[in-house]
């Protein structure tokens, strides 16, 4: 793949800008809500993680980036890099609107969505350059790079020039693998109401063919499926797809899992369920590391919501590096990576502790705004209809996110409409006690979020946060009865940066 030397400084021209920019706006950020161990960027928008890969010993994580302002505007590619999952290293921005296919227009442009290979040692993104207006509109195109920090737009982009039909809904967010000596690219695509993961294959990734759709919305999923990701997992035969289905809101996240025939390209459903039960979780995308782990991340906020951050000169967070491992029953699993551990400081901890009804108990030293905590109820041993916690209490009582578990309904609710700034709002998830009759609550606190995992993974809420800094209080209660915290562990974290 060659780049002349006329568009390779062009582009680089436009990288330099954008540093510049940042450079200049970093000292600026309020830090009020600037969280303690979780992706974000040093100034400017984020968006969706892009080009997730393991490559030569590092991890990289690309994502959607406006580095001169907090608001949505031309998308660069920003660009983080980590040893270990847990401490990341802000590079350059690897890729700017600098082509005709990619900048221009009054509207939206740059350098949108899509993915990272290893092509014999070379680093590939694969991207969306979309322009508003133009026709077409949305095409994908291919950059390189030797060091896995400066890239170069290829000459002859896009490699694939337009969609399969031209009335369509949307053509982006190419995620890309290798299987044999085949390359395949699942791209988001949309027609007549019905959202849709279409595939493309190719020898050498610059000659795509048309292989049809993997598979389509069943009229209840969408109108669109931004963000595709379909990846083997497990047993050799499974595999996973996730989507970002746009209109059927609240649903903005959802897994298919089953089978896929490389033969034809096609996808067969067995088992499909929201990946993560929050406010805040849009675009995940995986990566295949060098321990044989799929390891997923998502981006923290979601359209439409009040961001209080972006006043503050910056907006947009990542998930936690998350694991996939899929049940026997095709259920997907999601737990945090075991290398945040590192991050674990002082510990407080508690065994057999009821609960009364009526009590808001505080355990000593179990508080903060930077925790990871771990609370198992005894189901056996409880007659509460709900029990659960508050968490970033205001002093007075007046301010606090609520997070509980009723027992008839067997659900899992987070309620914020107390919890700050920002929007409100109750998240709600099915889940039913193990089978040795408990509930467990894993929590990962962060100064603007909270990520709630529930008996090991079965069930995701992922919520941003916005209380008043000195809220750190944390209580425990039991409604319509009494309630048993059989073992509570709990740690600060330590920040990142």
């Amino acid at each position: 793949m060659e780049h002349t030397t006329n568009k390779h400084s062009k582009h680089q021209a436009f990288i330099a800008q954008a540093d510049e920019a940042l450079l200049k706006k970093r000292n600026a950020v309020d830090a009020a809500f600037r969280l303690h161990y979780h992706v974000m960027p040093t100034a400017g928008w984020m968006n969706d993680p892009n080009g997730m890969i393991h490559f030569n010993g590092d991890y990289h994580l690309f994502y959607q980036h406006d580095p001169y302002q907090a608001k949505q505007g031309p998308m660069h590619w920003g660009h983080v890099r980590s040893k270990d999952l847990v401490h990341w290293e802000h590079l350059p921005v690897a890729l700017a609107p600098s082509e005709e296919y990619d900048k221009g227009g009054d509207g939206g442009q740059g350098c949108w969505s899509g993915s990272a290979v290893d092509d014999n040692g070379t680093l590939t993104l694969i991207y969306t350059g979309h322009v508003d207006g133009k026709t077409p509109e949305e095409v994908q195109c291919l950059a390189t790079s030797k060091d896995g920090v400066i890239f170069d737009k290829y000459a002859a982009n896009p490699v694939i020039g337009d969609s399969p039909d031209a009335k369509r809904f949307g053509f982006r967010d190419p995620k890309v693998w290798k299987r044999g000596g085949k390359w395949y690219m699942v791209v988001g695509y949309g027609k007549d109401g019905i959202g849709k993961a279409i595939v493309y294959t190719s020898c050498d990734l610059l000659k795509w063919e048309f292989a049809g759709a993997a598979a389509e919305s069943d009229g209840s999923m969408g109108d669109m499926w931004e963000c595709p990701d379909l990846f083997p997992i497990g047993d050799a035969d499974k595999h996973v797809l996730l989507i970002s289905p746009m209109n059927i809101a609240p649903v903005k996240n959802l897994y298919l899992s089953g089978t896929f025939d490389y033969e034809s390209c096609r996808f067969d459903k067995q088992y499909a369920e929201q990946i993560d039960y929050g406010f805040d979780f849009y675009a995940p995308q995986s990566l295949l590391d060098d321990k044989g782990r799929r390891i997923m991340i998502a981006w923290m906020n979601i359209w439409g919501a009040t961001m209080p951050e972006q006043a503050h000169g910056w907006l947009g967070a990542m998930t936690l590096p998350r694991e996939l491992t899929l049940a026997a029953d095709g259920s997907l699993r999601s737990n945090p990576v075991p290398e945040l551990i590192a991050l674990r400081g002082r510990h407080a901890a508690a065994a057999d502790l009821t609960l009364d009804e009526g009590r808001f108990v505080e355990i000593p030293g179990v508080r903060g705004d930077s925790l990871e905590l771990i609370a198992v109820f005894d189901m056996s041993s409880s007659d509460a209809s709900e029990f659960g916690l508050r968490i970033r209490c205001s002093e007075d009582g007046s301010s606090y996110t609520e997070i509980r578990y009723a027992k008839s309904e067997q659900k899992l609710y987070m309620d914020r409409n107390l919890g700050g700034a920002g929007d409100g709002g109750v998240s709600a998830a099915p889940l039913q006690p193990a089978a040795d009759g408990r509930v467990q609550l894993r929590l990962f606190i962060d100064r603007s979020s909270v990520e709630l995992f529930a008996n090991d993974g079965r069930i995701v809420i992922t919520n941003r946060l916005y209380p008043d800094p000195a809220n750190v209080g944390i209580k425990f209660f039991a409604r319509g009865g009494s309630a048993v915290i059989e073992t509570l562990d709990a740690w600060e974290l330590s920040s990142i940066w």
